[in-house]
């Protein structure tokens, strides 16, 4: 039952999250990497604390690291089955993906993005701009990879 329940929160979080980083690198991409310097910042400094201080990104980052541990506890009977092992990579996966790619790549960036004057933004910014696309799509990667990881191990623990 614990194996169940943590494999299906763990699909569902990761499901969620990827929504988000899916509308991010598919619609705020195209309308932020569209914009010229003064555009880009202004737009960045309206959005940036307002995400990255949303509960909803706390809560399933939160939940994505969380409910695959719980997995884990519930399938470790068999640390060498298909399942445990598909779940514990996934999780390494979203702890290199999306939490130590946030804390060490994305949020310095942003910092270096808030500081900006909006109204005259450094030469270089494109080179910050070219960062926040990038590591958004890692994330992306990595959490879509994750979620992959999840829905095979939650099918194979279910239907064996």
């Amino acid at each position: 039952m614990l194996a169940t329940l943590g494999l299906f929160a763990a699909v569902v979080a990761t499901a969620l999250w990827s929504g988000l980083l899916l509308m991010l690198t598919t619609v705020l991409h195209p309308v932020y990497g569209g914009l010229d310097a003064a555009g880009f910042a202004d737009g960045l400094q309206r959005f940036l604390p307002i995400a990255r201080r949303s509960p909803t990104n706390y809560g399933l980052l939160a939940a994505m690291v969380l409910t695959p541990v719980v997995a884990l506890v519930g399938l470790r009977a068999e640390p060498g089955g298909a399942p445990f092992v598909l779940t514990a990579v996934g999780l390494a996966v979203v702890l290199a993906g999306p939490v130590l790619t946030s804390r060490f790549a994305a949020e310095p960036n942003y910092a270096v993005i808030l500081a900006w004057d909006a109204a005259e933004p450094p030469a270089d910014w494109r080179e910050a701009r070219a960062r926040w696309l990038r590591v958004n799509w890692l994330r992306g990667a990595a959490t879509w990879t994750a979620l992959a990881l999840f829905v095979v191990a939650t099918w194979l623990y279910l239907v064996p």
